[in-house]
């Protein structure tokens, strides 16, 4: 019988040639590149869901399955929800900036969404509303559209993005706990990466 063990026959790790570990959150110069190529297209799905990933600091799986009615309040976009996380079972609050709302409302209007309609309805049939490996999918394309490495970011980085850019201009850490609905600053510390992130910035504005 031939062995198995035989040096053709190797496993092949998963992550061999990947960069695995947190995905780094974007620029702002980054999310403003992405955001004019989705305007100069006219794409007011992505549009959207760009400006709402960002805003939200919503994980993946809780942001494709939200609902007109989660955003909307009298027919109009609210400046401020509330949902409740599929992974913690627990409600985080956040807000709808200006620029969000309104290409909320832009795409609601053109895709004639109902309140009880997902906002980002999928393109297959047997889903009710755009499944999180399409998402990912959609992602990696803006991604490459400017340039960027999607091995080094991810759905993810969408969360990250707007609580990393705030920490660095107000260090407040406990903003970002409630912003990103941890139960535990520790966890929010691990998130962020803050002895990481700190150190690089130290070293990046340090003479030699």
């Amino acid at each position: 019988m031939e062995s198995i063990n035989h040096p053709a026959v190797r496993h092949v790790p998963w992550n061999k040639g990947k960069l695995v570990g947190q995905k780094a959150p974007l620029k702002q110069r980054e999310i403003w590149a992405i955001r004019i190529r989705l305007q100069l297209q006219q794409d007011a799905r992505e549009l959207a869901l760009l400006n709402l990933a960002i805003d939200r600091k919503l994980r993946s799986c809780d942001l494709v399955r939200l609902r007109v009615r989660d955003v909307c309040q009298g027919g109009r976009v609210a400046s401020r929800a509330i949902v409740m996380q599929r992974k913690t079972q627990r409600p985080v609050q956040f807000g709808i900036t200006e620029q969000t709302r309104e290409s909320l409302s832009s795409w609601i209007l053109c895709a004639e969404r109902g309140p009880d309609d997902h906002l980002f309805s999928s393109r297959l049939r047997e889903s009710p509303h755009l499944s999180t490996r399409q998402y990912a999918r959609i992602v990696r394309r803006w991604l490459q559209a400017i340039g960027l490495n999607p091995a080094a970011y991810g759905t993810h980085t969408m969360r990250r993005t707007k609580a990393a850019l705030i920490y660095r201009r107000t260090r407040n850490l406990r903003v970002i706990q409630l912003l990103l609905g941890h139960s535990k600053l520790e966890s929010t510390v691990r998130y962020l990466g803050i002895d990481v992130d700190d150190a690089l910035e130290i070293a990046e504005q340090t003479e030699v």
